[in-house]
């Protein structure tokens, strides 16, 4: 009786070869499922409110804001595409969608995370010229720019994500190791020695130092210049996403035995802190959720006279 309730409990009870299951209580599963759910509507929430605000008010079509759109964008996607998977992985600890969709799942993982950093690169590339180089930022950060921007965001993620996880470059010399630990219900993604760097340096590293280093030009600029309120406030609220970014990503990076769940967070944290920060937004998201948007021309001068009412 002993050694049938201790029995180790399996993902796939008729697989030969079934990785063992995490027994978990009830209660720490349900609060576990709580929180994650949460966490994933909360981001599914706020980044559409972002894409919303964005896409139907032509006050709000901005470069600045273009990039702040597509990188909601890509919050959104990973909070659909990933997440829920990902919460099922690490409450289960096992992986039952099957081996193609866990690379897949790998891929849109790494890829969506990836542009989402590259997003707060270049937003903060932005920033740096609407705050130290004012008089040239119309002609500089043109639409044509933020492209460009657009693209590298996308493409290096995507070509960086598919090929690697596809190509097996990540497992060379650690082939041992995998088959050792290979098992059905089993989806993690093992980085040699060599693309464990590599990868970490492309990911958050190097567009995390370029955003250090940016923002921190720009502080010494503002101090030179208080009477640039309106740049400040805006350099200060993407100071705050750099800084939660940092807080989110770092421990993944450095510690890697750490969840990887807590990485998602930083797409959760993004929407709430244009909410708080951004007046735009703030107006945009009270139409939406009155209803006001549904106004006639409610778009182009009608918001105005709305917000005007309030």
């Amino acid at each position: 009786l002993y050694e049938k309730l201790h029995k180790i409990q399996l993902c796939f009870a008729l697989a030969n070869n079934s990785c063992a299951r995490n027994v978990r209580s009830g209660l720490s599963v349900g609060a576990m499922y709580i929180v994650m759910i949460g966490a994933i509507v909360m981001t599914m929430l706020g980044n559409l409110a972002v894409i919303l605000s964005i896409a139907y008010f032509k006050q709000l079509h901005s470069p600045t804001n273009f990039l702040i759109l597509s990188m909601a964008i890509t919050d959104f996607l990973l909070s659909c595409v990933v997440m829920p998977f990902s919460m099922i992985r690490s409450i289960e600890s096992c992986w039952y969608f099957g081996d193609l969709f866990c690379k897949v799942h790998s891929c849109c993982d790494i890829m969506l995370c990836t542009t989402s950093i590259f997003h707060l690169c270049f937003i903060s590339v932005d920033r740096y010229y609407a705050v130290c180089d004012p008089l040239c930022y119309v002609t500089k950060i043109t639409i044509p720019v933020i492209g460009v921007f657009l693209l590298i965001s996308w493409s290096v993620p995507i070509l960086f994500a598919f090929g690697l996880v596809f190509s097996e470059l990540n497992i060379i010399g650690a082939e041992d190791f995998v088959a050792a630990t290979d098992c059905t219900g089993l989806c993690v993604l093992i980085f040699n020695k060599l693309w464990g760097v590599l990868a970490s340096f492309i990911a958050f590293f190097l567009p995390g130092t370029v955003m250090v280093g940016i923002y921190a030009h720009i502080f010494t600029v503002a101090r030179k210049h208080a009477s640039t309120i309106k740049g400040s406030k805006a350099t200060k609220t993407l100071s705050i996403v750099m800084g939660v970014f940092v807080l989110c990503w770092l421990p993944f990076f450095i510690l890697t035995v750490i969840d990887p769940f807590i990485s998602y967070f930083n797409s959760t944290f993004n929407p709430i802190i244009y909410g708080m920060f951004y007046p735009w937004f703030r107006k945009a998201l009270r139409m939406i959720v009155s209803g006001m948007i549904f106004c006639p021309d409610s778009s182009t001068l009608s918001y105005f006279l709305c917000i005007l009412r309030q």
